[in-house]
Formats: C-alpha cells, sequence, structure tokens
C-alpha cells in the first residue's frame, strides 16, 4: 500500500494544486467578508429564552448573506439538519395547489419523505397539497433541453440536487446550475430556483445564488461549518423568499426575529472561517480515496482528476459484505468511537437499511472523515469529510488494506 500511496499522490499533484488555490480564493472571501462586517467578540456572546435583538446571530446572518451573494439568509442551530433547512424553505415558498418539480431525477432519501409522493408520509407535502414530478435523468445528467417541456405555467418551484445523495449519478458544478436556471427562466421567470446545496459549499470559487439560483440550503455540520460547528443549518436567497422560510422555521409574524445561540456562535463564526481549508482537506481526501480505489479495479465516481461539485467519493463494492467492512475500516481508524463496529439499520427517512461509519467529534458529521451507504445495489459507499488531509489517508489506506486482504 505504500507504494500504491505515492503513485496515487504523483499522479493527482497537480489536482491537489487546483483544490489549494479553490481554498485560497474562498479563504479571502469569507476574509473579506468578516472584515467588512466588522466582526468582532461581542458577536460571539450568547443568549437565551427568545433572543430579540441578538446581534451576533443577526450578524451572522449577514455574513453568510454576503459570501453566498444573496439577499438574506436565515442561519440557525435550530435546524436539526440540512433535510429540515430543506423542508422549511419548501413548506415557506410552496402553497397547496402549487407545483414542485425535482430537475435532477430522484432527490435524497429523506426528502422523498419530505415530498410524500413515492414515500409517502405524515405531514409531507402531498399531504398539503402541493403536486410534485420529476425530470428523469439523462446518462447520469440533467436533461436541460427537456426542461422547456417540463415547466409549465403552474411550477412554483424547481429543486436543483447538487450532490449525488446515494446515487452514482455525478454532482452539478455551478457551471451546471447556471444553465439549468437559465433554462428554468427561460420558460417560468416566476419559477423559484431552488439548489440542494449540501456538501457542495466552497468546493467552487461560485455558490448556487451568484449563478442564478433563488434560493439555496444546507447544513452546518457539512462543509460551512468547518468543523466546529455543533449542529444546524442555513437557508440563503432572495429576502422575499428567506422571510417565507423563516416563518416556517418560528411562526408568521416572528420570523427571524428570535432563536437564541445557547453558546454557540464562536463555533459557528469560526467554522466558517475554518470552512474553506476543511473542505479542501475533505476534497484531497476524496481525490486520494479515487486514485487507491480506482488502481484497485473498482469503479468509482468521480475519477481522480476529474472537476467535482461535491466533496463526495462513491465506490462500488459489489458485495453487501464488501461495504460493511469498508465502513467499519473507517469507524476503527475513527478518533472517536473507533471501537464500534457499525451495523445495518432501519435509519428515519429511509427505504433500505443504512450503515454508517462516523467517528466524528459532532455526532453525524460528514465534513469529519465518515462513509455510509444503503444495503442496496450496487452496494457503493459513500465516502466523505476529513478534517485533516492524513487522516483521510490513513482512514482511505485501511479501508483498502482490509477489502485486498480478503
Amino acid at each position: 500500500m505504500i507504494d500504491l500511496k505515492k503513485i496515487v499522490l504523483d499522479e493527482v499533484a497537480e489536482n491537489f494544486k487546483r483544490v489549494e488555490k479553490i481554498s485560497e480564493q474562498n479563504t479571502l472571501k469569507v476574509l473579506n467578508a468578516m472584515r467588512e462586517l466588522k466582526i468582532s467578540d461581542t458577536h460571539f456572546k450568547t443568549s437565551t429564552g427568545y433572543a430579540y435583538g441578538d446581534i451576533g446571530r443577526e450578524k451572522l446572518d449577514a455574513l453568510f448573506a454576503k459570501i453566498f451573494c444573496a439577499s438574506s439568509a436565515l442561519v440557525r442551530t435550530q435546524f436539526v439538519s440540512g433535510t429540515h433547512a430543506l423542508a422549511t424553505a419548501l413548506f415557506g415558498v410552496l402553497r397547496p395547489g402549487d407545483e414542485l418539480i425535482s430537475l435532477t431525477g430522484e432527490p435524497y432519501d429523506t426528502l422523498q419523505t419530505v415530498i410524500g409522493h413515492a414515500h409517502p408520509a405524515k405531514g409531507s407535502l402531498k399531504e398539503f397539497g402541493v403536486a410534485y414530478r420529476e425530470l428523469p435523468l439523462l446518462n447520469g445528467k440533467v436533461d436541460i433541453a427537456a426542461i422547456k417541456n417540463f415547466i409549465t405555467p403552474k411550477t412554483r418551484l424547481a429543486l436543483i440536487q447538487r450532490s449525488r445523495g446515494y446515487s452514482m449519478r455525478e454532482p452539478l458544478t455551478t457551471s451546471d446550475i447556471e444553465k439549468i436556471c437559465a433554462a428554468v427562466k427561460s420558460v417560468n421567470k416566476n419559477c423559484v430556483t431552488f439548489v440542494d446545496n449540501c456538501y457542495g459549499e466552497f468546493v467552487e470559487t461560485r455558490e448556487p445564488v451568484e449563478v442564478g439560483a433563488d434560493m439555496a440550503a444546507g447544513s452546518l455540520i457539512k462543509n460551512i461549518g468547518g468543523g466546529l460547528a455543533p449542529t444546524g443549518g442555513y437557508i440563503v436567497g432572495k429576502s422575499d423568499l428567506v422571510e417565507l422560510a423563516s416563518y416556517r422555521l418560528t411562526a408568521p409574524g416572528m420570523g427571524n426575529e428570535l432563536g437564541a445561540s445557547l453558546g454557540t456562535p464562536r463555533l459557528l463564526y469560526q467554522g466558517l472561517f475554518m470552512a474553506p481549508h476543511v473542505t479542501a482537506q475533505a476534497l484531497k481526501g476524496a481525490i486520494f480515496a479515487a486514485g487507491i480505489f480506482s488502481k484497485l479495479g473498482y469503479k468509482i465516481n468521480p475519477l481522480p482528476n476529474e472537476i467535482r461539485g461535491d466533496i463526495i467519493q462513491a465506490i462500488e463494492l459489489g458485495t453487501a459484505d464488501k461495504l460493511i467492512k469498508f465502513c467499519r475500516a473507517i469507524q476503527n481508524f475513527s478518533p472517536v468511537d473507533s471501537f464500534a463496529a457499525p451495523e445495518p439499520w432501519d435509519m428515519p427517512g429511509y427505504e433500505d437499511k443504512v450503515i454508517m461509519a462516523a467517528g466524528t467529534f459532532v455526532q453525524g458529521a460528514s465534513i469529519e472523515l465518515s462513509a455510509d451507504a444503503p444495503l442496496r445495489k450496487p452496494y457503493a459507499v459513500y465516502l466523505q469529510g476529513g478534517l485533516t488531509f492524513e487522516h483521510a489517508v490513513i482512514g482511505i489506506l485501511a479501508a483498502a488494506q482490509i477489502l485486498e486482504t480478503e
């Protein structure tokens, strides 16, 4: 494995330089925003109760809006997950009789229960009278040419999932998102373009709202939290749309005026500052994993030198046994709960049993080195995260070694 490691590192050296350049540009973007908004120690103070007039919370919203080139932002630890942030935006914007469409095929598993059409669930959008259709992918890509005949005047919101989810399709780059949004607006300028931005933040130098999306949302325990955010999510975009989402997070008439920080502000600010660097570490780990497992003969996506739209590396392992062994190896070389052996289980929001290796400081934080997958064909594992590239290398080589010594 030592020789293989050296070969792969030599082959991906130029790609690493590209990732590091993006990290430097994004760090400058974040730094300039923090300087311009005059972030100070005052903004790290905790708040409790209703938290009216929390200047740290208000400044963090303004900071996210500036970094994402959005008119407004809603950043809260009250979001329990990325799916919660996405659902809040959907329920905020959509009304009974509206039509929701997905332009990236079948959405991620947990969002399917939010929508409620393919997988009925109590309290879903379907129960509230929201219609739904999805545009099938064409050879694993968004069928941009078909958008003009798919959208109707009745279509209120177009969902665009940036990351691959539990599939082998290619994630979207911001250039892809730009083309999709332009195609939507050419047919129905009033249709809201909404990007599920989970796993995509700081992978490139531009973000979805910057290239034409009306809204974007994601999780603070993925890229944007820099490994320090203990929980939470965000919604960014046009002010009127973010305002509608805020009424679903709290209550109509209250919106973004409430939300206690409960001791988290410094972690959110510091995590945001660290996020471009940490995302680069995760990307380098994903590229390294692609190199290692392609050399070992596994089908992977993306390839080592391909342009990436998210931090996830998909690896087809072929059997449930290999999938379980891979996840257990990653867990075994984690700083937290390394002694635990992950088991497939009926995870809420998923149709199939899911196995998850997440020996992380923040429970379930997939910006930390982690691996997970549903137990279904083709038994692909989805590897992501890594606060340090060094840790990613150790975990990846351990997983490769386990599979090769069968």
